[in-house]
């Protein structure tokens, strides 16, 4: 679980609701028809924006931008330099045994395929196909809660025009006006609360997600290659390095010892 994720959605209904109760009434704050208006407007959007079996998705998107907790690349890369030391001493075939502890489904398909001896060509191309595909399934999830970040807001404005419309068609009780504002008023609230405190955030989330699965499974793609082409350990290591940042690499024993 992202905690991170959590703790932000929590503080800024917390801050909102503090500052409510604050200002007065909460029961003002509260109006089931501008509920209906902004989120049942921008799911039936957003619905009509994508295929109905994608936008059946969306809780499992959801979820995946709140619970899922990320891979430390670090670890993969250095679970790729033990199955190379593997290989290396006693063979590739030894993989198959190396790998029955093994969660990430990625990386346990790509060492399978080495181990039966598939061409390399063949298992990078499955691979890269497989990150492509996980790749377009992402930024569609993220698409999704994206444009109901746009469409909230939206729906909000629509429903407080309806609000407006209805107040001034019945002006004939001026101590209804304020009301009456104020309740054409709270679809505008809603909207951009489902859109910045919800929606965009776990869009934001879901990117960064989908970010570092994307550079998680480059990194056993390129391991995958190195191992199956018995790469010396410390070759597959100082490769798989590179695609993190320097402060992020650990620091080499001989080399700190020389400094």
């Amino acid at each position: 679980m992202d905690i991170a994720t959590i703790i932000g959605l929590l503080v800024g209904f917390a801050l909102v609701l503090i500052a409510i109760m604050l200002g007065g009434d909460i029961m003002s704050y509260v109006n089931i028809p501008s509920v209906l208006i902004v989120v049942g407007g921008a799911f039936a959007a957003t619905m009509a924006s994508y295929p109905l079996a994608r936008f059946f998705q969306l809780p499992n998107i959801l979820k995946k931008s709140i619970l899922t907790k990320s891979v430390d690349p670090l670890v993969l890369i250095n679970q790729m330099v033990e199955l190379a030391e593997v290989a290396r001493r006693d063979g590739i075939l030894a993989l198959e045994n190396s790998i029955e502890g093994v969660e990430d489904e990625f990386l346990v398909a790509g060492i399978q395929m080495a181990v039966d001896g598939s061409d390399p060509e063949v298992i990078q191309f499955i691979m890269e196909t497989e990150l492509e595909n996980v790749m377009e399934r992402h930024d569609a999830g993220k698409g999704m809660l994206e444009a109901i970040g746009r469409y909230a807001p939206a729906f909000g404005m629509i429903g407080t025009l309806i609000g407006l419309v209805a107040m001034l068609s019945n002006m004939e009780d001026p101590s209804k006006i304020g009301a009456g504002m104020a309740t054409a008023l709270l679809t505008t609230l809603y909207g951009s609360m489902v859109a910045n405190m919800v929606a965009l955030p776990l869009a934001d989330k879901l990117g960064i997600r989908s970010t570092e699965e994307v550079l998680n499974k480059t990194i056993i793609i390129q391991g995958v290659m190195a191992v199956q082409s018995g790469d010396n350990p410390r070759n597959v290591q100082a490769k798989l390095l590179t695609f993190l940042p320097p402060k992020l690499r650990p620091i080499d024993e001989d080399a700190r010892q020389a400094a």
